[in-house]
């Protein structure tokens, strides 16, 4: 590998390279954290703890079922369909455990989506939370699903609680729309009848597929990225590294999981990462009800936290987020969107920690670089690449632009998947030369290797022949005071192609549009003004929280 410039700017101690064999397969790398930390707390929801010890036993237990009862084989396909909860990363790890490649599901997809994913992939089972069961339903027929687990929300609580749980949840909320599916199983028969039977361990390959982990669907259609062990080994062992100086040796670091594990940026952060080191991960069900969310917080003296900028600045604007205790927390990582200045800004001095930016994609497992958590990190960035990766600003052609100029960030790895399934046929366009990943995302390399986003290049607006960037437009108008989210699309005109456009959710009812404007003006030049403001109660977001401005562009 050439010197790159971000090398003079690692943290202390970071390698440039990591051994991405170091571990042959996920099990490998979980049979030596079960061995290392068995009598460590694993999983905390609401209130119920799992030790790991306890993680190995289930998760072989759901495992031996799927050999045994369901009959299913290394390289078959099971979708998890539910938010995160104990009985996630039971069935996840037991999946792998038996080579089952892991679909991951977005709980709040409607039934077409759900067709679309499950046909892509030819899952041939699914463990599903019965809230969503009914979904299911509908288009069942349409797939290879033959094998249906159905859980409850309190199945992991034991006893009197997890009932109770159970009740409110289908009962009192009215959470649980009426669903008919005669063969399903529950999850609570799966574990019992798995614990009867042997789990014989599989010759797991580096090369198998452990995920096939679906694109947000927020410019298309969601496709689905191979991820193979190797690829996960060698984002757990990459990341692992860039963030040892954060880890203490001997004390527990306890990690605020709200991102659902069916997200890759949880899924390999929260998910794999913070396991490998025998971390606790609290499971946050439901972090749109802040409230309670805060609760939680409050229960915690937590270490680390993932998150979006949405759900950073949710938090920020809560009342009552002063009465959480942050004097544990040694940082924040925001991923999955762009952090602005003035969320990055008001976080560190609500909690004495950075958020940083990383940054990555489904298709990347997902983190291609991210910034130090040392004290060095720069807002606005998303930090250098991480060990054994390379990252390049290629234009069109696939040639190097520039130090400073625009171009497609485009990376390489040992965590870049191999391709999308099913669709060969897109490598070509994915890949320049066969090796470079091309990100689809506008950013710019500064002299000391950091590099800028500077947005996603369908979002790209084109104002009289100028490249006008969402993202820049998006951080200024989040500086003010008075409004709580933004978000900014371009909109057709005949004069100039393209005028901006900015959709506003007031935190102050006082706003007016003219102000908006005239902030703008102030700090912007004038093409990159929006011509046009609308205020809104909300704005459209995936289940993670990211902002989807093609809904916009759509309304």
């Amino acid at each position: 590998m050439s010197d790159f410039p971000w090398y003079n700017h690692y943290p202390k101690g970071v390698p440039r390279e990591i051994n991405p064999d170091q571990y042959k397969n996920l099990p490998e790398l979980f049979e030596e954290v079960f061995q290392k930390h068995g009598s460590n707390e694993a999983y905390e929801n609401m209130g119920k703890v799992l030790t790991y010890a306890e993680v190995d036993e289930l998760s072989n237990n759901f495992a031996a079922y799927l050999q045994n009862e369901v009959g299913l084989k290394k390289g078959d396909r099971m979708a998890i369909q539910m938010p995160n909860c104990l009985q996630y990363p039971i069935a996840m790890i037991g999946a792998l455990k038996a080579g089952v490649i892991v679909v991951g599901t977005n709980p709040l997809y409607t039934a077409r989506e759900m067709a679309h994913q499950f046909k892509d992939s030819g899952a041939k089972a699914i463990v599903i939370v019965a809230n969503f069961a009914s979904n299911l339903e509908k288009i069942l027929d349409e797939t290879e699903i033959k094998t249906v687990i159905v859980t409850q929300l309190g199945d992991m609580l034991g006893g009197l609680k997890g009932s109770i749980v159970n009740f409110v949840v289908k009962n009192i909320k009215k959470m649980v729309p009426s669903y008919n599916l005669p063969t399903a199983i529950k999850w609570k028969e799966v574990l019992k009848k798995g614990k009867t039977h042997t789990f014989k361990k599989p010759e797991i390959e580096p090369s198998d597929l452990a995920f096939l982990q679906y694109t947000g669907g927020t410019t298309g259609v969601s496709k689905g990225a191979q991820l193979s062990h190797r690829n996960l080994v060698a984002h757990t062992m990459q990341t692992k590294e860039w963030f040892k100086p954060l880890f203490t040796e001997g004390l527990q670091e306890q990690m605020i999981t709200a991102l659902p594990l069916y997200h890759i940026f949880a899924l390999a952060v929260n998910g794999v990462l913070m396991f490998s080191i025998g971390a606790k991960s609290i499971l946050i069900t439901n972090p749109r009800d802040m409230p309670a969310f805060i609760k939680e917080l409050k229960k915690h003296p937590f270490t680390l936290m993932t998150g979006v900028n949405t759900l950073f600045n949710g938090l920020l604007n809560q009342p009552n987020i002063k009465e959480v205790d942050f004097s544990h927390l040694k940082g924040s990582i925001g991923g999955g969107m762009a952090v602005q200045r003035a969320v990055a800004e008001k976080w560190k001095k609500l909690t004495g920690g950075p958020l940083v930016e990383g940054y990555g994609l489904s298709e990347t497992s997902p983190v291609l670089s991210v910034n130090p958590l040392d004290g060095t990190e720069r807002i606005g960035t998303i930090g250098m690449p991480t060990p054994s990766t390379d990252m390049k600003i290629l234009d069109e052609e696939g040639k190097e632009v520039a130090l400073g100029e625009p171009g497609e960030i485009c990376g390489k790895g040992p965590q870049v998947m191999s391709g999308y399934w099913n669709k060969p046929e897109l490598n070509d366009t994915t890949f320049f030369n066969g090796e470079w990943f091309r990100t689809g995302d506008i950013g710019v390399q500064d002299g000391d290797g950091f590099f800028k986003i500077v947005d996603r290049k369908k979002d790209m607006i084109n104002v009289s022949g100028f490249n006008v960037y969402p993202n820049e437009i998006e951080d200024v108008i989040a500086g003010m005071e008075k409004v709580l989210e933004v978000a900014v699309i371009g909109v057709p005109d005949e004069k100039s192609t393209e005028v901006v456009k900015a959709f506003v959710v007031k935190k102050d009812e006082s706003l007016t549009e003219q102000e908006v404007i005239d902030y703008c003006k102030e700090n912007l030049t004038a093409y990159k003004c929006p011509k046009a403001v609308s205020f809104e109660k909300e704005l459209p977001k995936s289940n993670v929280g990211k902002i989807i401005r093609r809904h916009l562009r759509e309304k």
